[in-house]
């Protein structure tokens, strides 16, 4: 993943997104999975968004999708469901009879931002700072290394 520049600014927005279908019907499998995933990536390229990752199960979705910065989470996530719902409607229109009220998705969502930097790394780096940069580069400052963990945001300048 690389870091974005934009107009007065330079960094990443990713989200680790979660969903399911309303009363959590195991609905996604077969020709339905397959335009769920296919939809998903067509709005990412409209959008503007990038799909890192994505993975759509029997009863819930899972994407890992980064996004520019004055894009909120909620937009991303109305969009992915409104846009899917629409289309997965008009493909089958079966759906209509077990979704009577018109919702595909249901109302909630998880959501985490995730990035490169873990929360530890990111404590240390502004405790350890204390106004000077120059100070957490010094070696007697960095903490060991934990296994598979980031100690210095040098590790991905």
């Amino acid at each position: 993943m690389d870091l974005l520049s934009v107009s007065h600014g330079f960094g990443q927005v990713c989200f680790h997104v979660v969903f399911c279908p309303k009363y959590r019907y195991k609905i996604l499998s077969g020709e339905v999975k397959s335009l769920c995933e296919r939809v998903f990536r067509e709005v990412a390229v409209k959008y503007n968004f990038t799909i890192y990752e994505i993975q759509v199960h029997v009863d819930h979705v899972h994407l890992f999708v980064g996004c520019k910065p004055n894009v909120s989470v909620s937009y991303v996530v109305q969009i992915f469901k409104g846009v899917s719902a629409r289309r997965l409607f008009q493909s089958f229109p079966e759906l209509r009879r077990r979704y009577q009220h018109g919702s595909f998705w249901s109302c909630g969502k998880f959501y985490r931002s995730v990035g490169n930097v873990t929360a530890d790394t990111i404590q240390h780096y502004i405790s350890k700072s204390s106004g000077d940069w120059s100070r957490v580069l010094r070696e007697e400052d960095v903490q060991p290394p934990q296994a598979g963990a980031q100690t210095s945001l040098l590790d991905y300048s």
